[in-house]
C-alpha cells in the first residue's frame, strides 16, 4: 500500500486551516502532518517533517508566504518537498514570484474541494499548476524580468538537452499538457513525459513548474509580445 501524501498547512487564518485540515484527512491517500500560522513556522515545521507539499498562503504576518517558499524551495534536505500557493491575491506579479521563488503550483481561495486535492496531487507527481486566472501571457513577461529583491540569476545552459528535449520543454512552458505535445509531436505521452525528466535531470530541476521558469529564463521561450 502507498503512503498517504504528507501535508503541512500555511495560513494564519485558524478556521481555514482547520477546514483544509478536516477535507485533507478525509482522504485516505494524503495527510495533514502540521499546521503554521506564518511563514517563518512554516519553513521550521517543513524542515522538522519534510512533508510531501506544503499549502502556502501568502499573506502572512512576519515572514510571508512568498520568503518562506524561496526557504523551503531553497533548501537542499527539502529537495522532494513541493510547495502549492494558496491566496485569494491572484495577480500576475504574485504567481511569477511564487514560481520564481520554487513554488510548483498557485491555486485561489475560491478553488473547490475537488480542485485543492486534485493541486495538491498534481504537484506531488512532480507536475505544474496554475489557477485558470493566472495569465500565461503576463506570467511570463514577469519571468523574463529579473527580481532585483533575488538578485543576480545565474545563465541557464541548454547545450546538454537534445533538440527533441528542447521541443518538448518549450511546449511545456507555453502550458500544453503532455497529451497535447504528444499530439503535436506525433508521439506517445510516455515519451513526452519521458524528455520531460530528462530535461529536469539535466537542467537541475525539482519540477515542471521550475522547468518552465527556466524556459522563459533561458529565452527558449518569450513572451508573446
Amino acid at each position: 500500500m502507498t503512503a498517504p501524501l504528507r501535508v503541512l498547512l500555511a495560513d494564519d487564518q485558524t478556521l481555514l486551516r482547520a477546514t483544509f485540515r478536516l477535507l485533507i484527512d478525509s482522504c485516505a491517500d494524503m495527510e495533514v502532518v502540521d499546521e503554521a500560522a506564518d511563514g517563518g513556522e512554516a519553513v521550521a515545521l517543513a524542515r522538522l517533517h519534510r512533508p510531501d507539499v506544503v499549502v502556502m498562503d501568502i499573506r502572512m504576518p512576519g515572514t510571508d508566504g512568498l520568503a518562506a517558499t524561496a526557504a523551503i524551495c531553497g533548501d537542499p534536505k527539502l529537495a522532494a518537498t513541493r510547495v502549492l500557493v494558496l491566496t485569494t491575491f491572484q495577480t500576475d506579479e504574485h504567481v511569477a514570484r511564487a514560481l520564481r521563488n520554487g513554488a510548483s503550483g498557485f491555486l485561489g481561495k475560491d478553488v473547490s474541494a475537488d480542485g485543492l486535492l486534485d493541486g495538491i496531487r498534481t504537484v506531488a507527481a512532480g507536475d505544474a499548476l496554475l489557477s485558470p486566472a493566472a495569465t500565461r501571457s503576463l506570467i511570463a513577461r514577469f519571468l523574463t524580468t529579473p527580481d532585483p529583491a533575488a538578485g543576480p540569476v545565474p545563465p541557464v545552459d541548454l547545450a546538454a538537452l537534445t533538440a527533441r528535449e528542447r521541443e518538448v520543454m518549450a511546449l511545456a512552458a507555453e502550458g500544453k499538457s503532455d497529451a497535447e505535445i504528444a499530439g503535436e509531436l506525433f508521439v506517445s505521452p510516455l515519451t513526452v513525459r519521458t524528455h520531460v525528466q530528462r530535461a529536469k535531470t539535466k537542467l537541475g530541476a525539482r519540477d515542471r513548474a521550475q522547468l518552465v521558469v527556466l524556459a522563459y529564463r533561458s529565452g527558449l521561450v518569450r513572451p508573446p509580445y
